[in-house]
C-alpha cells in the first residue's frame, strides 16, 4: 500500500470543477493583481480569524516581512522567537535588518516556551515572533503579558495554524499585533501556488500594510515609503476563496485522523515499549473546537532516520519539520550560537517525524501506517 504525506488530487478533484470555474473568471474579467477575488478573501480571512482587517499577500515569509516592515525595526532592534520553526520566520528578522533572538522550546508542544521568554528582554528588544507549529497555538496569555510589560509588538507566525483556537476561543493571528499566514499549496488552506494573508486590528497598521505591499507607493508611483512587492495574484484568491468553505470540514477530518492515530499508536503499546512521544493536543480538554488543526501529526522517536528509511520502502511518505534548529544554519553563524544553546529544540531537530494525516486519508491507510511504524520500532 503507497500513503503519500499528502494528496493535493485527492482534495482537488471534487472540487475541480468549482476552481476552474473561479479561475476562468479570473481570466475572463483580465484583472491578475489584487483583483475583486482579493477583497472578497480579505473580507472572509478577516471573519474567520475574528479579526477586522486582513491584507493579502504574495506568500506567507512576504508576510512576515512586510509585517516586520511595518513595525518599522531599525538595526540593532531584537526580536524574539523559536528556534524551532521554517527559515522564513528567522528570515524575515534579519531581511528587515534586525537581530533574531532565540528561546527555546517547550517539549511537550514543541512552541516557544512562553517561561523563558522575560528572560531574553533587553533594552533592544522590539517585538516576539511565537510560532503556532504545526498547527497548536503557542501559549499566548503569557507572551502578552511580558509583550504588555515591556511594550513590544506580537507578530504571530500562524502559517501552519489558520483557524486554530487557543485555550480562550481566541483564534490564530487575532491575538497579538499582527498574524500572518501562508496560503502554500501543503497548508491546511493551500493555494495552487504561493499566497499569504496578514490580520489585525489596528487600522493604522492595515494601511500601512496595504501601501508597504505596492513597492510603499500612494497614489501609484508617489512613493512615501520603501516597500516591497507583496501583492497577492488574483487567481490564487480565487481558489482560496473556493477552498474557505470547506475548511472546518477538513480541520475535522484532521482531528479524527489523530484521534484515531493516538488510539491505535497506544493499543500498540509504541510509547511504553519504544519511547514514542505521540503529539499533545493542551487545549483539547477546553472546550474550543479547533484545539489543533494537525497541519502536521508529528511523532518523537529516538530512532527517527531509521524508521524513515523503513518507512519510505513500505510505501508511506514522510517528512522532517525540521532537521536542522535555526541557531544552527549556516547563513547566521555569525549571531554565535552554538550546539547545545537550545538542547529542546535541537532534540525535536532530531527526533521529530510527520506522518501522512491529509483529510482524504482512510481508515485501511492510518491503520496500515501505524501498524507499519511498530514494525519499524521493532527493527
Amino acid at each position: 500500500m503507497n500513503v503519500p504525506l499528502l494528496d493535493l488530487k485527492a482534495q482537488h478533484e471534487p472540487i475541480r470543477k468549482d476552481l476552474l470555474a473561479a479561475m476562468e473568471r479570473v481570466l475572463d474579467q483580465n484583472n491578475f493583481i489584487l483583483g475583486r477575488e482579493v477583497s472578497e478573501l480579505e473580507e472572509k480571512v478577516a471573519a474567520y480569524s475574528g479579526t477586522r482587517y486582513a491584507i493579502g499577500v504574495s506568500s506567507g515569509t512576504d508576510a512576515l516581512v512586510a509585517a516586520l516592515m511595518a513595525l518599522d525595526l531599525k538595526p540593532g532592534d531584537e526580536v524574539i522567537t523559536t528556534p524551532l520553526s521554517f527559515f522564513a520566520t528567522v528570515g524575515a528578522i534579519v531581511r528587515v535588518g534586525a537581530t533574531p533572538v532565540f528561546v527555546d522550546i517547550d517539549p511537550i508542544t514543541y512552541n516557544l516556551d512562553a517561561r523563558q521568554i522575560a528572560a531574553a528582554v533587553t533594552p533592544r528588544t522590539k517585538a516576539i515572533i511565537p510560532v503556532h507549529l504545526y498547527g497548536q497555538c503557542a501559549d499566548m496569555t503569557p507572551i502578552l503579558q511580558v509583550a504588555l510589560a515591556h511594550n513590544l509588538a506580537v507578530v504571530e507566525d500562524a502559517a501552519q495554524a489558520i483557524g486554530a483556537e487557543y485555550g480562550d476561543g481566541r483564534r490564530a493571528g487575532s491575538m497579538g499585533t499582527m498574524g500572518c499566514f501562508s496560503f502554500f499549496p501543503s497548508k491546511n488552506l493551500g493555494g495552487l501556488g504561493d499566497g499569504g494573508m496578514i490580520v489585525t486590528n489596528d487600522e493604522h497598521l492595515a494601511e500601512r500594510l496595504r501601501v508597504l505591499r505596492v513597492q510603499g507607493g500612494k497614489p501609484k508611483y508617489y512613493h512615501r515609503i520603501l516597500g516591497g512587492n507583496f501583492r497577492l495574484d488574483t487567481i490564487q484568491a480565487a481558489v482560496l476563496n473556493v477552498k474557505l468553505p470547506y475548511l472546518d470540514r477538513w480541520t475535522a477530518l484532521r482531528q479524527h485522523h489523530a484521534d484515531l492515530y493516538e488510539s491505535l499508536f497506544r493499543s500498540l503499546n509504541v510509547e511504553s515499549e519504544f519511547g514514542i512521544r505521540l503529539p499533545q493536543a493542551v487545549y483539547k480538554q477546553q472546550g474550543v473546537r479547533h484545539y489543533h488543526i494537525y497541519n502536521q501529526f508529528v511523532i518523537g522517536v529516538p530512532k527517527r532516520d531509521a524508521l524513515r528509511d523503513y518507512l519510505k520502502a513500505k510505501g508511506i511518505g514522510t517528512e522532517i519539520y525540521y532537521p536542522v534548529p535555526l541557531h544552527r544554519q549556516e547563513c547566521l553563524q555569525s549571531l554565535g550560537y552554538k550546539e547545545g544553546d537550545y538542547p529542546e529544540a535541537e532534540r525535536a531537530c532530531r527526533e521529530l517525524v510527520a506522518l501522512p494525516i491529509y483529510p482524504e486519508l482512510n481508515e485501511d491507510q492510518q491503520h496500515y501506517v501505524a501498524q507499519t511504524v511498530r514494525e519499524g520500532l521493532a527493527q
